[in-house]
């Protein structure tokens, strides 16, 4: 396990997503699924407890802990994409998993996981500052899934 993870709370689907996560995205791998000792209280012994995936790169840690805590857009996972192309197949496989569009880029898989699929020339445009930024900005703010000619087009005026 490394030092930092980020641990990642599920109703009960914790394997199921970090498999979802693993299919979809690359260099994601599912690790170890440690199984609970004992009995807890949303869950029997044997039950899967905890689940060690890998997202893009970045280790974290599902874990089944019951239906007491919701996910919400406070955490998000952001995924950088070098064209439509690529933007298409993340938000239409986790919109397309009985997932929910959103805002701005943003969408939520099936278990309420907030994603952020973001182009790269997105984050260029408001990285340049000023009018260019603006009418990115002001582009973005209009869309769901983004739009990649229409950042471009914007960026240009």
């Amino acid at each position: 396990m490394a030092k930092n993870t980020i641990c990642v709370w599920y109703d009960r689907d914790a394997e199921a997503a970090a498999r979802f996560y693993a299919e979809t995205f690359p260099d994601s791998a599912v690790g170890a699924v440690i199984r609970a000792p004992g009995d807890y209280p949303d869950g029997k012994q044997g039950d899967v407890l905890v689940v060690e995936f890998t997202v893009a790169g970045i280790p974290c840690v599902g874990l089944n802990g019951g239906p007491v805590f919701k996910h919400n857009e406070a955490f998000s996972f952001q995924i950088s994409t070098e064209d439509q192309a690529e933007t298409d197949r993340y938000w239409n496989a986790i919109v397309g998993n009985g997932g929910q569009e959103s805002d701005c880029g943003w969408c939520k898989d099936r278990w309420g996981v907030s994603w952020q699929i973001t182009p790269r020339v997105l984050m260029e445009a408001i990285a340049a500052g000023g009018a260019e930024a603006k009418r990115a900005f002001d582009a973005m703010m209009k869309m769901q899934k983004i739009d990649v000619a229409a950042i471009e087009a914007a960026r240009r005026g």
